[in-house]
C-alpha cells in the first residue's frame, strides 16, 4: 500500500541558477549538492533537482504543478519576496485560499498556497464544482 509521497525530483538545465531559486527565493534547506543535482529538505519533503539537458525550454500549456503550503501569515511577505525574484507568475487564484502561481527558472508550473484538503473540501461543500460527488472516506493526515 503506497503510504504517503516519498520525494519530488525536477529536471533543471542549470544546477546553480535552479539551486538560488530554491534555496535563496523560496528557503528551502539544502542537505547535499552535486555536480548534477541536489537535496533540499522541505519541511517532510525530500525535494531533488537533477541536470537534464532534455529539460523543457518554456512551461508546459497543461495546468500540472506542483504546490507548496504556506501559513497565511507568512503568505504575503513569500509572495512579495518570489514577485521580487521576477519569477513570472502563470495564472490568477480562482479557488479557495491564498495562492500564487509563479513558475521556476527551468518553467515548473509552483503554487503557494494556504490552506489544506480539509480547508478546500470544506469550501467545495458550501460550493461544490459541477458534478462533484463527495466519498465518505476522510484524507488520511
Amino acid at each position: 500500500m503506497i503510504s504517503g509521497l516519498n520525494h519530488l525530483t525536477l529536471a533543471v538545465r542549470d544546477l546553480e541558477r535552479a539551486f538560488r531559486f530554491y534555496r535563496d527565493v523560496l528557503g528551502f534547506a539544502p542537505v547535499a549538492k552535486w555536480d548534477a543535482g541536489a537535496y533540499f529538505a522541505v519541511g517532510p519533503l525530500w525535494f531533488c533537482l537533477a541536470v537534464d539537458p532534455a529539460t523543457r525550454a518554456r512551461p508546459l500549456a497543461e495546468y500540472t504543478h506542483i504546490a507548496f503550503a504556506i501559513r497565511a501569515e507568512d503568505f504575503a511577505a513569500m509572495a512579495a519576496r518570489i514577485r521580487a525574484c521576477g519569477a513570472p507568475l502563470w495564472r490568477e487564484n480562482q479557488s479557495e485560499g491564498a495562492s500564487l502561481y509563479f513558475l521556476d527558472p527551468d518553467g515548473h508550473k509552483l503554487e503557494l498556497h494556504v490552506g489544506d484538503m480539509a480547508s478546500r473540501l470544506a469550501a467545495c461543500r458550501q460550493q461544490p464544482y459541477r458534478g462533484m460527488v463527495f466519498f465518505d472516506r476522510r484524507p488520511r493526515p
